[in-house]
C-alpha cells in the first residue's frame, strides 16, 4: 500500500491545471427513474473490484433514491487533480484523499465542514492517526475510511531456532534483547535501513515529542528537543542490530527483496509486505510472523505512523446530502467490517479491531493503531516531505555525526519549510 505509508504530502498546482481535471460530477438523473447520482473517487487498490461491486449494490439497495458511481483513480497525479475539482464548479460528491492531505485541501476553502455529524458517525472511537490528520483549525473534514501502519515482520523460523518467543516481546528493551540474540554470523537482527524516517517518528512519539510544535501561528521544528534525541538515540540502537545502509530508506534496496535472501531476522513494514517477500523467494512461505511494534513499557505499544484515507465531500458537491449518506454507510460498522476483512486493514473506529482478529497481520496492525499518530497536521508539512531534511539528519547522525548539531540544523530546515509554504 505505497499511497500515504509512503508519503504524507500533496503538490500545490495552480490554477491553470483546471482543464486537466475530469469529472463526471453531474448528479442530475441521467436515466429518467427519479434517482439522484453520487459521484465518488476512490483510489487505486483501497478496495478490490469485488468489493466495490458488493459495496454499490448494497448501497443501492439500501437506499433505492441514490444511484453511486465509483470512479478509480491513480495515485499519481492525484493531488494536482483534486485541487483543480476542489476550484471547480464540476466536482465530485465524495473523494478518498490521503489522511495527510486533508489539511491542504480544507485549507484552500474546498471542502464541506462535517463536525456536525461526528456523533453519528461514532467520532469518539475514530483512530487518532486518522482523526487529527482529517480536521483543521478545529472543524472536521475528513472523516475517517481505513489505516494501515507498520509493525515487526519476522521470520518464525529464525526466532524458534533462537529460543524466542515473539508473542512475549511487549518492550523496547526486550525487542533489543531479542534483536541481539538474533544479531549472530550471517543472520541480521534486524534490517533497518538508516532514513526510514516513519519508523523514527514513531520512537520520538514514545518519548513525548514530535517532528514540528505549532507556537503564535506558526511552526518550529521539533527535532532538537530532548525528546526527540531520545526517539533518535533509540533508532541508532537498533538500526546498529543488522547491516541496513545508513544513507537510504526502504525502497532503495526494497526490503522484500532484502529479507527474501533468506539472512533477515526482521523488517518493519506494512503486513502486505510478506507477500512481495514470498514473491521473491517461495522457500519463505509459511515462515513469516507479524507482531506491533513494541513500546517503551508493556502499557502500551509502541507508537506508529498512521497511514490511510478520510473520505471528504467537497463544497462544489452537487449531491451533499446524499454524499454524506454514502459516506455514512461506507465508514459505518457493517461496511467497516467487510472492507477490513476483504482488504486487510484496520477499521476506522478502535471498537471494531476485533473485526480482523483472525488475520495476523491486520490483527498486529490493529493493536498499533490504538496508538497511531499522523505527521503535524498543516499544510506546511509537504514542504518539509519534498525536501525531507529528517532523512538527511538520520544518516548524518548514523554516520557518526554530533547528533546535537544534526538536530539543531535539522529542526531549522523544518521550521523554514514549513513557515515558507503555510504563509507564517
Amino acid at each position: 500500500m505505497k499511497h500515504r505509508l509512503l508519503a504524507g504530502g500533496s503538490v500545490l498546482v495552480m490554477a491553470a491545471v483546471l482543464s486537466a481535471c475530469s469529472t463526471s460530477s453531474d448528479s442530475a438523473d441521467e436515466s429518467g427513474d427519479g434517482r439522484t447520482t453520487v459521484d465518488v473517487w476512490l483510489m487505486r487498490d483501497s478496495v478490490s473490484d469485488s468489493f466495490q461491486k458488493e459495496f454499490v449494490e448494497g448501497f443501492e439497495a439500501a437506499h433505492p433514491k441514490i444511484r453511486a458511481k465509483v470512479q478509480i483513480q491513480e495515485w499519481d497525479g492525484i493531488g494536482e487533480k483534486i485541487t483543480a475539482a476542489l476550484a471547480s464548479n464540476d466536482a465530485p460528491d465524495v473523494i478518498e484523499v490521503g489522511n495527510t492531505q486533508v489539511a491542504q485541501f480544507a485549507a484552500s476553502g474546498g471542502l464541506l465542514d462535517l463536525s456536525d455529524s461526528k456523533g453519528e458517525l461514532k467520532g469518539e472511537d475514530w483512530l487518532k492517526g486518522l482523526a487529527e490528520p482529517g480536521a483543521y483549525e478545529g472543524k472536521q473534514y475528513g472523516i475517517p475510511y481505513y489505516a494501515a501502519n507498520r509493525v515487526v515482520v519476522y521470520r518464525t523460523d529464525l526466532f524458534e531456532a533462537a529460543g524466542i518467543d515473539a508473542a512475549a516481546i511487549k518492550t523496547r528493551e526486550q525487542w533489543i534483547e531479542a534483536t541481539t540474540k538474533l544479531n549472530k554470523g550471517d543472520t541480521q537482527g534486524i534490517y533497518l535501513p538508516g532514513q526510514l524516517w516513519y519508523a523514527l517518528g514513531g520512537f520520538i512519539w514514545d518519548e513525548g515529542g514530535d517532528f514540528a510544535t505549532e507556537s503564535g501561528g506558526g511552526w518550529k521544528g521539533a527535532l532538537d528537543t530532548p525528546e526527540a534525541v531520545r526517539g533518535m538515540e533509540f533508532y541508532e540502537q537498533l538500526q546498529a542490530l543488522g547491516k541496513g545502509p545508513k544513507d537510504s530508506d526502504e525502497d532503495d534496496p526494497p526490503q522484500a527483496e532484502v529479507m527474501a535472501k533468506g539472512q533477515v531476522a526482521q523488517i518493519l513494514a506494512t503486513p502486505g509486505l510478506a507477500k512481495a517477500v514470498i514473491e521473491n523467494n517461495a522457500q519463505l512461505k509459511d515462515k513469516l510472523g507479524f507482531f506491533p511494534i513494541p513500546g517503551k513499557t508493556a502499557a502500551a505499544p509502541g507508537a506508529v505512523f498512521t497511514g490511510g484515507s478520510d473520505l471528504v465531500i467537497p463544497a462544489a458537491a452537487g449531491s451533499p446530502d446524499e454524499a454524506l449518506t454514502f459516506v455514512e454507510e461506507l465508514t459505518g460498522d457493517a461496511w467497516q467490517k467487510k472492507l477490513a476483512v476483504a482488504m486487510s486493514y484496520v477499521p476506522n473506529r478502535t471498537t471494531l479491531a476485533s473485526a480482523v482478529a483472525d488475520d495476523p497481520g491486520a490483527a498486529a496492525m490493529a493493536v498499533g493503531a490504538a496508538n497511531g499518530h499522523a505527521t503535524p497536521n498543516t499544510p506546511g508539512w509537504a514542504a518539509v516531505e519534498a525536501e525531507n531534511p529528517i532523512k538527511d539528519y538520520m544518516t548524518a547522525v548514523l554516520i557518526g555525526g554530533d547528533a546535537a548539531k544534526e538536530a539543531a540544523k535539522a529542526s531549522q530546515d523544518i521550521t523554514r519549510a514549513m513557515n515558507a509554504n503555510s504563509g507564517s
